[in-house]
């Protein structure tokens, strides 16, 4: 597992991660969240041993990263695009990668094909465009068979197919036991691939918890109660202390209630349920509402016409 202990990085009198900690545990997909500047990719760059913590801790499989023999083998990284040599082909980008860690120069055929990109494998980094950049970055990240995968914005670039492609990679990875995190600012993308989440901001942790609660946590729940007897259902609800409004001749909206207890509430009042809906904010609502006060930079449409 990833283990994140205390950790502070300072530059200057700026503080770009503070007093962070958190764990990343085998056998599901972290996803890690934060608005612009929130100490995101400092964060992965000190659990990758890229750069040196003020204080606290980071490790992976239990050690520092630059302690790990053949780390290739054991994390597997994509924190950018610019790490391939541009005049290198992708097959010979990956054999260099594979000889530095004793693996066999066979193996960078294998993930190309595993990524997409067999039929790219004689192109020159430089003509890549970006989303086969991105998924070169992939094939190096699994060219050592890693436990642990930490995967930086992986479908900036991607075409549909490719973000559905990494989606279930990531998901088929965790079902196999391995650790994923995976930093990415589309929330919607996150909703369906992760499993647990750990948000931050201005470098400091605000939640580290599963999807469905931190969602449940940070939204404002309605549930749509078709009854038959709206008006009574009102007052039952009201006398509990339960707000709701008509939305038509049988449904109310419900606030401050979950389906269960409006369920219980018409049977106590001997009221016939017809239908009880519940809904909730998506992801990214219960993200914005989370982390409004704590973005570094705002953008307003105000002066826009």
């Amino acid at each position: 597992m990833i283990e994140v202990r205390n950790l502070t990085k300072r530059y200057g009198a700026k503080t770009a991660v503070d007093d962070l900690s958190f764990t990343v545990a085998p056998g599901k997909v972290t996803g890690f969240l934060g608005p612009n500047g929130a100490g995101k990719s400092t964060t992965l760059r000190m659990v990758l041993g890229l750069d040196e913590p003020t204080s606290g801790r980071a490790t992976v499989c239990g050690v520092p990263y630059r302690d790990l023999a053949r780390p290739l083998t054991r994390v597997g990284a994509l924190l950018d695009t610019g790490g391939a040599h541009p005049g290198r082909t992708a097959r010979d980008h990956l054999r260099v990668l594979a000889a530095s860690h004793g693996l066999p120069a066979g193996r960078a055929d294998e993930v190309l094909e595993q990524v997409g990109l067999a039929g790219a494998a004689r192109q020159r980094v430089r003509g890549l465009s970006l989303g086969m950049g991105r998924r070169l970055g992939v094939a190096a990240a699994l060219l050592g068979d890693p436990e642990v995968l930490v995967l930086d914005e992986p479908v900036n670039g991607l075409d549909p197919e490719g973000v559905r492609w990494i989606r279930e990679l990531m998901r088929a990875l965790a079902a196999r036991g391995r650790t994923v995190l995976v930093s990415s600012h589309l929330m919607n993308e996150m909703a369906v691939t992760a499993d647990h989440l750990v948000v931050v901001a201005r470098g400091r942790l605000l939640a580290d918890t599963s999807v469905d609660a931190f969602v449940a946590a940070h939204s404002d729940v309605t549930v749509l109660a078709r009854v038959s007897d709206p008006e009574g259902m009102r007052r039952a609800l009201r006398e509990r202390g339960i707000e709701s409004a008509r939305r038509d001749d049988a449904t109310l909206a419900v606030s401050g209630a979950s389906a269960e207890q409006v369920g219980r509430v018409a049977g106590a009042e001997n009221i016939t349920v017809l239908g009880l809906t519940e809904s909730g904010s998506s992801l990214e609502e219960a993200f914005m509402r989370l982390t409004r006060e704590h973005a570094e930079y705002r953008a307003s449409t105000g002066g826009i016409r």
